[in-house]
């Protein structure tokens, strides 16, 4: 029996194709894009789909969720300029389309971490009585 390689491995080629997606589009969407809203976003990861033809694209913000609707937009507008960057950077017979997602998870992880440590100094004050 044989073992899946990456290269066999379902979905192998979604995930490559997701990670060059993502190596190509964080630098063109920082610096070639004259969009101001778009200027403190960050890629945070690409999902393509099995057959290729579309990939979800995740970003954030620097300034929150506040401006999560005007980012997603000005990306969006702006998928057609950016897929024909893509098709002169990488060598794909067809282009997936691109569609701009805001990605909470980081914001959710950061409230996560916040809960954490509240619960932490709360045991550590509730310790500190015990032991008085």
């Amino acid at each position: 029996m044989r073992k899946h390689s990456s290269r066999t491995s379902p979905g192998g080629r979604s995930r490559r194709i997701a990670a060059l997606l993502k190596r190509e589009l964080a630098p063109l969407i920082q610096r070639e894009l004259n969009d101001p809203r778009t200027a403190k976003a960050t890629l945070t990861g690409v999902d393509v789909a099995p057959d290729l033809s579309h990939a979800k694209v995740y970003v954030t913000h620097l300034a929150g969720r506040e401006h999560a609707h005007e980012i997603v937009a000005a990306l969006n507008k702006a998928e057609g300029f950016v897929r024909r960057r893509l098709a002169g950077r990488i060598k794909l017979r067809v282009v997936p389309e691109l569609r701009f997602s805001y990605d909470e998870s980081v914001e959710r992880g950061m409230a996560i971490s916040a809960l954490i440590d509240r619960a932490r100094a709360q045991d550590r004050d509730t310790d500190e009585v015990k032991s008085e």
